[in-house]
């Protein structure tokens, strides 16, 4: 059925595949692992997640605990916990963006 080599373009461009695949889920892990931390309110408040977006840590400085105003805490961490997720957002998305050229690739990442 097949004529001239077409079984081996489909072997190199199952091993090509296989090896991006791989590349991908390496670098998804690292990514994964890694922490983004941000802070905000002058340093007040200051939140840590991993790649999965999982919080890990919340640090908030004693001086900004104040009974009187708890919104203002609420938000501040609401605050740092959204901008350490979107680090992490955009970290995976250019760590992926350059193995896959740029090709959106749903449920990769």
């Amino acid at each position: 059925m097949f004529k001239g080599g077409m079984p081996g373009n489909m072997n190199n461009l199952i091993k090509q595949a296989q090896k991006m695949q791989k590349q991908l889920e390496e670098s998804k892990a690292e990514v994964e692992s890694k922490i983004f931390e941000a802070t905000v309110g002058g340093g007040a408040v200051t939140a840590k997640v991993n790649g999965k977006k999982e919080v890990v840590d919340i640090i908030i400085k004693e001086e900004v605990v104040d009974p009187d105003d708890v919104e203002m805490l609420q938000d501040l961490i609401i605050s740092a916990v959204n901008k350490a997720i979107s680090d992490a957002d955009k970290e995976m998305g250019s760590t992926m963006g350059k193995l896959t050229g740029g090709m959106n690739m749903p449920g990769l990442f």
